[in-house]
């Protein structure tokens, strides 16, 4: 069983996960009600989790009980809750450099990481980085560095996608109607096809054709795999079609990579499954192990805009700068290897479990430690989310009425065999509830 010490004394292990109140606890009750009275009520909570430390893919709450944690903050946590080399990592550098805005002057750490990036893309020649926040303010480099290099205005994105909800992000973004509710105007020029092949029917018959020329297009952005879409592995010509269709019309692919990146899916980028290069890739999430950095990476050739064009005042900050190349090398040695073998693992429990119960589970889809599980109904998966929190699993609902289960890339087989359990006890306790 996966055990887990309490770094607060020296009592010693408990299994994982270990729930010693309701859920949520009094502690927790207290905490949300207080929460709940002073933060902006637009935070999309998915369950009442009060979390103050984690330890690999434990998670502990405020009330003292133990998670299995196999969301990992929105697949954020790539090297698991707290691993030691990027805490000691992040330690040394606050000791000697909290922050210096690499803006406007010259940090050497930020070359650095910038350079780490470059190396490891998926992409041949010479490369330039920019580093960001988050995902969604380097989706908005790349849509400002596409308009200013092609002088065109016109975006592609895909029905389905996430890109973030800053007001370019959100504008690509499509996988929810509630994320452009009452927000509009939203960016001009964007234009939403299905995702995969007859959705690049329909931009070439359709959009193309009838609605406005393709050089009129600066850039078509695409997650290799969709994240929030409901982790949507898309069908094997799409890609590479995708690619042509830039080459052949002078427009940039731009890669989010965002949730997909970062050796998630056993390999550094999930692009690299189909052999194709994007002209710009960008990344966030798991690229740090929880801090916030992002880059946008690009070919040299695009980067035809000057100084002021574009900055960030903490965007590179050396602390995250310092997690981003520790992670780095962790992913490098073992993790994204282990993400491959592992997810095969979960893969088969799953579809073990898709196969006792085939009127609920409708589809187990996924690369490496991205797998989405598909229901009969967003009702079906919103219970079984809550019946995993119950029971101790931490997942999360994606797409129309999926769960994903996207665990730090540092899972044992163990742990994927505790959480298909659980998750298989899920299942049979809201499908024997529901009749």
């Amino acid at each position: 069983m996966t055990d887990v010490i309490d770094r607060r004394s020296p009592s010693p292990i408990r299994p994982v996960p270990h729930i010693i109140t309701e859920l949520p606890g009094p502690k927790a009750r207290a905490h949300i009600a207080f929460d709940e009275s002073i933060t902006s009520p637009s935070l999309p909570r998915a369950y009442p989790i009060v979390p103050v430390r984690g330890d690999g893919l434990t998670v502990e709450d405020i009330d003292g009980n133990l998670f299995l944690d196999f969301a990992a903050g929105i697949a954020v946590n790539s090297t698991g809750h707290s691993h030691e080399r990027v805490v000691e990592a992040i330690a040394q550098q606050a000791a000697d450099l909290l922050h210096f805005s690499a803006s406007d002057f010259y940090l050497p750490i930020y070359a650095y990481a910038a350079a780490e990036l470059a190396r490891i893309a998926p992409m041949s020649g010479k490369l330039r980085v920019f580093l960001g926040n988050s995902g969604a303010e380097v989706v908005e480099a790349a849509i400002k560095l596409s308009r200013h290099h092609t002088k065109r205005q016109n975006v592609v994105a895909f029905l389905g996608a996430f890109h973030g909800r800053t007001y370019g992000a959100v504008s690509l973004t499509g996988s929810k109607a509630k994320y452009h509710a009452g927000f509009g105007p939203l960016l001009p020029g964007v234009y939403h096809v299905p995702y995969g092949s007859a959705g690049l029917d329909e931009l070439e018959q359709r959009v193309f054709k009838r609605l406005m020329p393709p050089e009129e297009f600066a850039a078509i952005f695409v997650e290799p795999i969709q994240g929030e879409g409901g982790y949507v592995v898309p069908d094997d010509a799409f890609l590479p079609r995708l690619r042509e269709i830039c080459d052949r019309h002078g427009i940039i692919m731009v890669a989010d990579e965002v949730q997909s990146g970062a050796g998630r899916t056993g390999k550094m980028w999930a692009i690299e499954h189909w052999g194709v290069e994007p002209d710009i890739l960008l990344t966030a999430k798991g690229i740090a192990s929880g801090m916030p950095i992002a880059g946008m990476i690009a070919r040299d050739e695009l980067m035809t805009w000057g100084p002021g064009a574009h900055g960030s005042t903490y965007g590179g900050n050396p602390v995250a700068c310092a997690a981003l190349i520790e992670t780095v090398r962790l992913l490098e040695s073992e993790l994204v290897e282990n993400a491959r073998y592992r997810g095969a693992q979960a893969r088969t429990g799953l579809e073990a479990i898709m196969a006792r119960h085939p009127e609920t589970i409708r589809d187990v889809r996924g690369l490496g430690l991205m797998i989405g599980v598909e229901f009969d109904s967003p009702e079906t998966a919103d219970a079984i989310q809550t019946a995993c929190f119950q029971k101790g699993l931490l997942v999360l609902e994606a797409g129309e009425g999926a769960i994903r289960l996207s665990p730090a890339l540092v899972v044992s087989e163990e742990q994927i065999d505790i959480a298909v359990r659980i998750f298989a006890e899920a299942v049979a306790e809201v499908e024997t509830a529901r009749g």
